[in-house]
């Protein structure tokens, strides 16, 4: 059982790392942030790495032909929406440059589920390899994951925080800049490229 733990809390890392480096960019952006906001966004993130490798699990188990075929699209879906989300943070920030920065950007509930769904798309191939598990086992799995990624984001919104506190002018574009090399890691990995 200890093996099991192990083994899904460095995958859990490993999946993070998006999520992580999105949270670092959020923090950098609201830099105001109050701890039940930070527990809300980290929240998401790891809701959504305990959704996915589900989704996948089932996918595998039932509908593994039509799974098949989307498969290949996801890091181009994660690539569209982190570029569309971070091109947005840099236009406002561009619009908004001689205004007051004091007043920080937030980050909606539509943007974060956006960005909750980007970061944790290539968990669903964490369904292909948790397959030969029982459900129980492989929720066990997802649970795991999605406790390290919540613990992972809390550090990132917190070093974003510090980040954005010394880049306050800059902040929102720094943070879209970001996401949108984030979108771009996961487009290249997912082609072999990283």
């Amino acid at each position: 059982m200890t093996a099991f733990f192990i083994t899904y809390s460095l995958l859990g890392a490993g999946l993070a790392m998006d999520a992580f480096s999105v949270s670092v960019a959020n923090g950098i952006r609201e830099n105001s942030m109050k701890t039940g906001r930070k527990c809300i966004i980290a929240g998401t993130y790891g809701l959504f790495q305990i959704l996915m490798p589900i989704i996948g699990w089932i996918c595998v188990r039932t509908v593994v032909v039509l799974f098949g075929g989307i498969q290949r699209f996801v890091p181009l879906m994660a690539l569209i929406v982190l570029v569309f989300i971070g091109g947005r943070m840099i236009a406002e920030s561009v619009r908004h440059s001689g205004d007051d920065h004091s007043a920080k950007q937030v980050v909606g509930g539509a943007e974060l589920l956006l960005q909750g769904i980007a970061t944790s798309l290539d968990a669903l191939s964490v369904g292909f390899t948790i397959e030969s598990l029982r459900f129980d086992a492989a929720l066990l799995a997802s649970l795991i994951i999605g406790a390290v990624t919540f613990a992972i984001c809390i550090i990132g919104l917190a070093i974003g925080r510090t980040v954005g506190m010394r880049l306050t002018r800059y902040s929102e574009a720094v943070g879209g800049m970001i996401l949108i090399l984030v979108g771009i890691e996961i487009f290249l990995k997912a082609k072999g490229g990283f």
